[in-house]
């Protein structure tokens, strides 16, 4: 495997960080999502790998290997600050107004200075989802969030083949989306989508089990790369994979519900599902991860 360019990946950053302010990760002003949604992620803990440190631990590592050591850094709270604010993102029709409450932009590990954006298959996302109190979103959702997203990144595919799911290839597109965002000026904890392809939730998945859902990666509004495919087994994961977490809670008119239940709700989940209502959500997704 081809060496990764750990000072470049660093130097990228401090690039980045020089266009920041200290308000970084801030909830926009009016934001109806509760912060308290997004606190059971754990603190970050002094010592914990940075972006590099964990290249050099995942130098040799791909597929359900790396994934272990993704969620056991996500789940002791391993994720940077800026991840840590919710952002809302709000659909409407004629009677009602929901607001989603997502991560201002994908999963990623180490600290504001040092991070990288990290792909897991889909048992693992589903699990760190869970656990931090969130869930993936549809594809109606992923639209919704790159419409109402202020830092939209031009995607950045790399050369096909056998080499797209190594460890090489993930750090090299990181260092690829991090010099687009400090060109760009973009704020860390800004709203951002364009920089990877999401694994989302549809009825696919139970449909044909054992698979995983992927979308996105738009060029433009209603312009994606990647229409929904289920045409990867579920442990797959390349360098073009994000994980976006949506809060298991959304808010209708102003009120707090539960996200499965406006799923399920023949009524309202036209405005989050193009793929109609998703009712028994908790007990699919449990089947999937082998609880049932």
């Amino acid at each position: 495997m081809r060496s990764i360019r750990l000072m470049s990946t660093a130097a990228t950053l401090a690039l980045l960080l020089t266009f920041t302010s200290g308000t970084a990760g801030a909830a926009p002003a009016g934001s109806v999502c509760d912060q308290q949604l997004g606190k059971k992620i754990p603190a970050r803990a002094d010592g914990a790998l940075t972006g590099t440190g964990f290249a050099e631990r995942a130098r040799d590592l791909a597929g359900p290997q790396r994934d272990a050591l993704v969620s056991n850094e996500l789940l002791a709270g391993n994720v940077p600050s800026f991840l840590r604010n919710l952002e809302a993102v709000t659909v409407r029709d004629a009677v009602n107004v929901i607001t989603v409450c997502v991560l201002p932009d994908y999963l990623a590990l180490g600290t504001d200075r040092d991070f990288v954006f990290v792909p897991l298959g889909l048992d693992a996302a589903l699990e760190v989802a869970e656990h931090f109190g969130f869930m993936l979103p549809t594809r109606k959702i992923v639209n919704a969030i790159y419409a109402a997203s202020t830092v939209k990144l031009d995607p950045q595919p790399l050369p096909a083949g056998n080499q797209m799911g190594s460890t090489a290839y993930l750090f090299r597109h990181n260092e690829m989306v991090l010099a687009q965002r400090a060109a760009r000026g973009a704020q860390l904890g800004a709203l951002t989508a364009g920089d990877k392809k999401d694994l989302v939730l549809t009825p696919r998945l139970w449909q044909n089990p054992g698979r995983v859902a992927i979308y996105g990666w738009h060029r433009a509004a209603g312009a994606p790369i990647q229409p929904l495919s289920t045409v990867h087994g579920a442990s797959y994961a390349d360098y073009s994979h994000g994980i976006r977490l949506v809060s298991e809670f959304v808010y209708v008119n102003g009120v707090q519900r539960a996200l499965v239940d406006v799923l399920a709700d023949p009524r309202l989940a036209g405005l989050l599902s193009d793929e109609g209502p998703l009712p028994m959500l908790t007990e699919r997704l449990a089947s999937l991860l082998g609880r049932s």
